[in-house]
């Protein structure tokens, strides 16, 4: 049993539902090793279970994560983090290879590893009085996984700033460079996230998987989009899809996730 993270499927009557992935380490969610080995395991359970059409990842009204655990940290030598140093990457990455739809709701503060968790959803939903950033230049670290995500996502010039100065970045601004896609109140980012995830309960859950899998592969998307689409035409969808078009028009599909 995980002691820190939990995975629960929302309720209704519904075949597929959303999962809701909670981080919970009071009371900053800081995020050891432990914890990221059961966010990587967490993951992996999520991918499997064909009921869960997209993802939640939340921390609590307070606070999404605070980020690192420097103490911890200071007592690693040189060896043992490089022999940590994959496993690690890996869980700090775990959103970005789940084959859902997955959005973080985040509260208070998003920093370090909990903003390069974080970087991994497809979408970021924040309430107006959020804190971000990647302080771990002012413990003489850098971020182990997000570097390579947050240039994608908002160009080389901005991410070398915040990464160089570690600095703090306000609302306003995370949505000014793209960082997040939703400002909300504070009580209603939970509930924000919900409404995003929710959409695709009844969506195509292959063509879903496809789709992410191609952004995924940044440069040799290409080449994947080749692949996905093609094997696309072996799944009921894709019948279901095409079929409920031509026969009734757009909008009209009933898909069944397979």
């Amino acid at each position: 049993m995980a002691e820190f993270v939990t995975l629960d499927l929302s309720e209704g009557a519904a075949a597929r539902r959303v999962a809701v992935l909670r981080i919970a380490r009071p009371p900053l969610n800081l995020l050891n090793v432990q914890v990221m080995r059961e966010l990587a395991e967490a993951a992996d359970a999520v991918a499997a279970d064909t009921r869960v059409a997209a993802v939640v990842v939340y921390g609590d009204d307070r606070v999404f994560s605070a980020g690192d655990d420097v103490a911890e940290l200071s007592g690693l030598s040189a060896q043992q983090a490089r022999a940590m140093a994959s496993d690690l990457q890996r869980a700090l990455g775990c959103l970005a290879r789940l084959p859902q739809p997955t959005v973080a709701a985040i509260s208070g503060y998003c920093l370090g590893s909990g903003l390069e968790l974080a970087l991994g959803a497809d979408r970021r939903v924040i309430g107006d009085n959020v804190k971000l950033g990647l302080p771990q230049i002012g413990v003489g670290l850098i971020p182990l996984a997000g570097i390579r995500r947050l240039t994608l996502l908002i160009g080389p010039g901005p991410a070398k700033d915040l990464v160089y100065t570690g600095r703090f970045v306000e609302p306003d601004e995370a949505m000014a460079l793209g960082l997040v896609d939703e400002v909300v109140a504070p009580d209603d980012v939970y509930n924000a996230a919900i409404r995003w995830a929710e959409q695709f309960v009844a969506g195509p859950a292959r063509a879903l998987a496809a789709a992410k899998a191609v952004f995924e592969a940044g440069p040799h998307g290409l080449d994947r989009a080749e692949t996905e689409w093609s094997d696309l035409f072996r799944t009921e969808d894709r019948l279901i899809g095409t079929g409920s078009y031509l026969a009734d028009g757009p909008g009209s599909a009933e898909f069944v996730g397979r």
